[in-house]
């Protein structure tokens, strides 16, 4: 009786908002088609997949391919490098995208800040293979324009290509100018949503903009924030291999700070070419970035419930 009342009820929603299921149709069929229905690929992490064999006939190795990544001498360093830079990247870039809403909404001319923003948003476009020729004369030691500003202060050179003290850094910096204008949209599309008489009461009681930019503005972004944060913290474990790739491609020289998984995983698979093994590394990250999601949505429920996802 009970699941009779619960299909009357569900046939009867979808009857009512039968319009506005159809428009969410095309996203929902995405999602089947692209994200749920590849999961049944997850089996060919304990395969060695023969594509002639295919999923159903090619022999079932249980945790051999896992043993590939764990069993490395650089597995630990890899991953490290991982989280290492992620947390970078995801502190720096909550941080850069807000400020960066925060000052666009303090604009008050329109056209000049419809230019900036557009501005700041065109990198976003622009593939790391462009970025990365453009780096190379750039950071290069022989007649790279940095090194050859350096040279005419007096000051000593630096060797971009062999130093990889110095990539983590550059790179979150190269990052932030290709993304922080472009993330910056949502959280400029919230600040626009509060409510003007808010600001104007704060000045009406003397509030400067500074103050009315800490007291109402960052308030009403800690919600988005977190929400950014718990997502980034899915991808945790993924590094980012069209940008590292791209910019230092095989270099061993900068292995011991930006060498990560995806990049590892690939080096190795080029000796190697057996789909298990990447298979069975996005399943690890996969499972993780999880448990990952689980664990700061159940920490940001406790201290601020309205901000969780689930």
């Amino acid at each position: 009786m009970t699941r009779q009342k619960g299909f009357r009820a569900f046939a009867r929603e979808i009857s009512i908002n039968r319009y506005m299921y159809m428009l969410a149709l095309p996203g929902i069929l995405f999602f089947i088609v692209f994200c749920y229905l590849p999961m049944i690929g997850i089996v060919i992490a304990f395969q060695d997949f023969q594509p002639l064999l295919g999923i159903l006939g090619s022999p079932f190795v249980g945790f051999k391919n896992f043993e590939f990544f764990f069993t490395s001498a650089n597995w630990k360093q890899v991953t490290i490098n991982t989280l290492y830079l992620n947390v970078i990247f995801i502190v720096t870039g909550t941080v850069a995208t807000n400020v960066v809403a925060i000052i666009l909404s303090e604009i008050v001319f329109n056209r000049y800040k419809r230019i900036t923003q557009s501005l700041i948003i065109l990198p976003n476009f622009i593939s790391w293979a462009v970025v990365a020729m453009f780096a190379v004369p750039l950071f290069s030691s022989d007649g790279g324009i940095i090194n050859g500003i350096l040279t005419a202060l007096n000051m000593r050179t630096v060797n971009f290509y062999t130093n990889s003290g110095i990539w983590p850094g550059l790179l979150t910096v190269i990052r932030l100018w290709k993304y922080a204008g472009f993330g910056s949209i949502v959280s400029l599309a919230i600040i626009t949503g509060i409510d003007p008489e808010l600001y104007e009461a704060a000045r009406i009681d003397g509030a400067t903009r500074l103050k009315c930019i800490i007291h109402i503005t960052i308030p009403h972004l800690k919600t988005i924030v977190i929400m950014q944060t718990i997502m980034a913290v899915g991808g945790i474990f993924y590094g980012d291999f069209g940008m590292i790739y791209a910019m230092v491609g095989d270099n061993p020289l900068l292995y011991p700070t930006i060498d990560v998984i995806d990049t590892f995983v690939y080096r190795m698979l080029r000796g190697s070419p057996n789909m298990g093994y990447p298979s069975a590394v996005g399943l690890y990250q996969s499972a993780v970035g999880f448990i990952m999601v689980l664990t700061a949505n159940a920490v940001a429920k406790k201290f601020e419930p309205d901000s969780a996802i689930f």
